[in-house]
């Protein structure tokens, strides 16, 4: 299978905080390495006379998706923005992906509702399984994820554990209902426990981390990714423990305690960032 359009759809996961550009200006991230594999296949595609994805005609919820180039050169759009909460993913960022008709559309929010008092693990099933429907109803493949799991670096592991559960669970029946594409990420022991894949605000992945992610996805949508990029990562000596609580202290000034205020006065970090790529265009 081959796609001539893909749109990401999402939070900071997505956007590709934490690994830098290799420009050195904003972020890159497993959507960005997924979007250059699947243009290298669809151009490869096109050179063997396979055309990528549907028409609007036969529409459809399977069959490649929609595509609404109907061929021609492989376009991207990533409209994810750090800090979104689910609902604000649907509310911004859906109605845009559709209105590009792309051949394949990932979706990955939630993380951030998992962190707020106010979760509500049906309300948010609910919602997700709504979006999935409305993307394949419309005729694109769409790519969903269960997240990673993060109890064993984040505090509040017995409260953020469970919720990470319930919501990944839902996905993975959601996908199933609705024939998506499931990216298993809770699955990974890799990203569970190689600190190596995660940056040093313990949250979003590293350069590594997402290099990982985009070749379980290319995996997934049955493309071949680069080998190195799940090949298990060589990892540090523990610290010892003096080591660690300095390090933990260091990470709750700088880290912990900025979400925190942003949290008791409404803020996000997303308040003042916009999607890096707002417009379904070919890659650079």
């Amino acid at each position: 299978m081959s796609w001539n359009s893909f749109v990401a759809v999402g939070d900071s996961f997505t956007e590709g905080l934490d690994d830098r550009a290799p420009s050195g200006h904003g972020y890159r991230g497993w959507a960005d390495l997924v979007a250059t594999a699947l243009a290298a296949a669809a151009e490869g595609a096109a050179a063997n006379g396979v055309v990528a994805g549907c028409t609007a005609a036969e529409g459809g919820a399977a069959g490649g998706g929609l595509d609404g180039a109907g061929g021609g050169r492989f376009r991207y759009a990533n409209l994810a923005v750090r800090g979104r909460l689910l609902g604000e993913a649907v509310r911004e960022q859906v109605p845009l992906a559709l209105s590009m008709r792309p051949g394949l559309v990932s979706f990955a929010a939630g993380g951030n509702d998992i962190l707020r008092r106010n979760f509500d693990g049906d309300r948010l099933a609910g919602q997700f399984d709504r979006t999935i429907a409305l993307l394949r109803e419309c005729g694109a493949d769409v790519l969903v994820f269960r997240s990673a799991d993060l109890t064993r670096r984040l505090p509040g592991r017995r409260i953020v554990g469970p919720r990470a559960r319930i919501l990944n669970d839902a996905v993975a029946a959601i996908a199933e209902r609705h024939g998506a594409y499931l990216v298993d990420l809770w699955a990974d022991a890799e990203l569970a426990t190689n600190g190596l894949m995660w940056s040093v605000d313990r949250l979003h992945l590293s350069t590594a981390g997402h290099r990982r992610v985009a070749g379980q996805v290319l995996r997934v949508l049955g493309q071949a990714p680069d080998s190195a990029w799940l090949a298990p990562a060589a990892r540090p000596d523990p610290p010892s423990w003096p080591a660690a609580r300095v390090a933990d202290a260091r990470w709750a000034a700088r880290y912990l305690a900025p979400w925190v205020k942003r949290r008791v006065i409404g803020r996000s970090s997303g308040d003042v960032v916009a999607a890096k790529r707002p417009a379904l265009t070919p890659l650079d």
